[in-house]
């Protein structure tokens, strides 16, 4: 893994923030870098989050370039490292930090099922890419600071995601739901988009597994919901793995198509979930482990690429969503380019590469 390590050395030397505001693409970087200091110890990914946090957040916990107005449930994400930043430090801007993100997720508005909108400007809309943003975050508060008195909240939105988006012929996941069910995009009976994009499924299974390893098991019921969840979504995800490489497509069920392509930021996602899965024993070790690492090494032996300027992480899908313009469709995903180096990939690598060592 000398070449993967050395990636990685050179991409957090030169990072520059993704966006000028707190964003959730730089959350993915420093959710890297906290796990990566859990496997090794390296103090270098600590003062990686350290440094960034200080840069944003003010003494008296407001971060600097929040955008308040927009209720994107995506600005949660980074707030993920302000724990990591308070048992650091012991620092109470970050406590106080932490109690800024919990009232943002307070005020967020919410569809009719209970669900937190994901963005002001795709209202009564629920996305797979937002449970990874908030809940989390919203299970580790909980169970820190609140005795998981809204755990049933929490598990309630899974459950709902559940009960909307999950298609039971191809045990996979819609993208989203539109729950008023007036998009172009959605379906006029379900609400639901019309495939399965890889990468928000892997938000989804991350989502999961965190949540497991933030939840007490001591509440049963809520605890083994979202095992079930997660072992549910594990499997339905492998009937797709690609028998060659171990990767997934980015369209999940399209591997035939001839512009589909193995994707890599839902591929190391994928493997970050199964391989935290065994270290948290909801996984047999025995069956899964090996299949996390394998997509794991298959990522850092086919995806990692040296050119005349250095070693990058290939074939990140740069973007994908849903509106008025982008309906959802194979074509839809197959359109939006290929990028390398993008943190929405190498954070997730970052993590699946620190569940590799782990292992």
């Amino acid at each position: 893994m000398t070449a993967t390590n050395a990636f990685i050395r050179r991409y957090l030397k030169d990072y520059k923030p993704y966006k000028t505001y707190w964003n959730y693409e730089d959350g993915c970087v420093l959710k890297g870098c906290m796990d990566l200091f859990a496997a090794t110890g390296d103090p270098a990914y600590r003062t990686f989050v350290l440094d960034y946090l200080y840069r944003y957040v003010a003494e008296d916990g407001t971060v600097v370039n929040y955008e308040l107005n927009k209720y994107n449930i995506d600005s949660i994400n980074a707030g993920k490292a302000l724990f990591f930043g308070l048992d650091e430090t012991g620092d109470e801007r970050f406590r106080k930090a932490i109690e800024f993100h919990m009232q943002r997720l307070r005020e967020h508005p919410r569809c009719a099922c209970g669900n937190f909108w994901h963005k002001s400007i795709y209202p009564e809309q629920i996305w797979l890419d937002g449970l990874y943003m908030a809940q989390p975050f919203y299970m580790l508060y909980e169970t820190r600071y609140n005795k998981l008195a809204n755990a049933a909240d929490i598990t309630g939105q899974y459950a709902n995601v559940r009960k909307y988006l999950f298609n039971e012929e191809k045990q996979l996941y819609y993208h989203a739901c539109d729950t008023a069910r007036v998009q172009p995009w959605a379906d006029k009976e379900t609400g639901c988009s019309r495939n399965f994009w890889l990468r928000s499924m892997g938000w989804y299974v991350m989502s999961l597994i965190d949540c497991i390893d933030h939840c007490s098991e001591m509440l049963y019921e809520h605890y083994r919901m979202l095992i079930d969840l997660f072992r549910e979504a594990v499997r339905g995800l492998l009937r797709y793995q690609d028998a060659d490489t171990g990767l997934f497509w980015q369209v999940i069920d399209h591997g035939g198509h001839p512009d589909n392509y193995l994707e890599t930021s839902g591929s190391a996602m994928v493997a970050y979930a199964i391989m935290k899965g065994v270290r948290l024993h909801v996984l047999n070790e025995e069956k899964y482990l090996p299949i996390g690492k394998r997509i794991f090494e298959a990522l850092a032996e086919r995806k990692l690429i040296t050119d005349d300027t250095g070693l990058h992480l290939c074939d990140i899908c740069a973007v994908a969503g849903l509106s008025d313009t982008r309906d959802g469709s194979v074509a839809y995903y197959l359109s939006e380019p290929r990028v390398a180096d993008d943190s929405k990939g190498v954070g997730p690598f970052m993590m699946a590469y620190a569940e590799y060592l782990r292992a």
